[in-house]
């Protein structure tokens, strides 16, 4: 993204003790501003080895994975910037709040959530908060955050669908029907092909039978099924790690094809 220049500064929002990964974007920092997550020592010190000079405190707001506890934010900060590193604020993300189908339930969630965020960025003492996603993309507004991390809301999934969203869905994987009965037909796209673990993905006016390693299995709710040989789009449940399955994503404008984009970080 740097090389291609589609910013001036950029944000890992996740840790990695990876230092070839984290000298790569080290050596691009004379390009932009690069500013990594950390939440422990440990992450603080593999950055600093590898040259990173920016970073930014991922703080625990309620989602069991990573950030470091609220009371532990500004000592973080302090032995960055003891380490000669510039700290530019807090990052926290309320993923376990994305979900939530009530909207002034997960209003006063989310609330919950940045009360922490701005404690700790109180306690830091820098400009940046950083939070939120897709399924709470329009809840920030008084909340002190300056950054929303959405990226889901670029592509969609049928998921995030659920929640009645003002965005379209912009990806699908593309099957070409293989078999094909009275009552049923079958696509040659499959589990190595779909993150699964929002369960089935979603075929317009088709009910999904199951999905095994290759194929979908499915009928239609209204209208003839598809034939041998035709096309049907499937749309994901889950984008992020359906993207990952995939080293391609063809660029479209209505059935033209305009650009072949290659995934460059499949593998990573």
């Amino acid at each position: 993204m740097v090389r291609a220049g589609v910013g001036e500064s950029f944000l890992l929002a996740n840790e990695t003790l990876d230092t070839d990964r984290l000298r790569a974007l080290a050596a691009v920092q004379h390009e932009a501003l690069i500013m990594i997550a950390i939440d422990s020592i440990e992450t603080l010190e593999a950055a600093n080895r590898a040259g990173i000079k920016d970073a930014i405190i991922d703080v625990n707001v309620g989602l069991p994975r990573c950030g470091v506890a609220v009371d532990g934010a500004g000592r973080l900060a302090d032995d960055a910037r003891a380490r000669g590193m510039t700290v530019h604020g807090v990052m926290g993300y309320e993923g376990h709040l994305m979900m939530v189908g009530d909207a002034d339930e997960k209003r006063r969630k989310v609330e919950e959530s940045m009360v922490l965020l701005r404690q700790a960025a109180n306690d830091v003492g820098s400009s940046i908060i950083s939070a939120g996603g897709t399924g709470t993309f329009d809840m920030h507004a008084n909340t002190g955050v300056t950054e929303v991390q959405a990226g889901s809301y670029s592509l969609m999934d049928s998921q995030y669908a659920t929640l009645g969203l003002p965005f379209v869905q912009a990806m699908f994987v593309l099957g070409t029907v293989i078999s094909r009965t009275k009552d049923w037909a079958v696509i040659d796209v499959g589990l190595k092909s779909l993150g699964m673990d929002h369960g089935n993905p979603h075929i317009e006016d088709a009910t999904i039978w199951f999905v095994s390693d290759e194929h979908i299995t499915f009928s239609m709710k209204n209208g003839e099924l598809p034939r041998v040989g035709d096309k049907v789009r499937v749309t994901p449940a889950h984008i992020d790690p359906t993207m990952a399955m995939h080293e391609v994503a063809w660029a479209i404008n209505g059935e033209t094809v305009v650009d072949r984009w290659g995934i460059d970080l499949r593998g990573w």
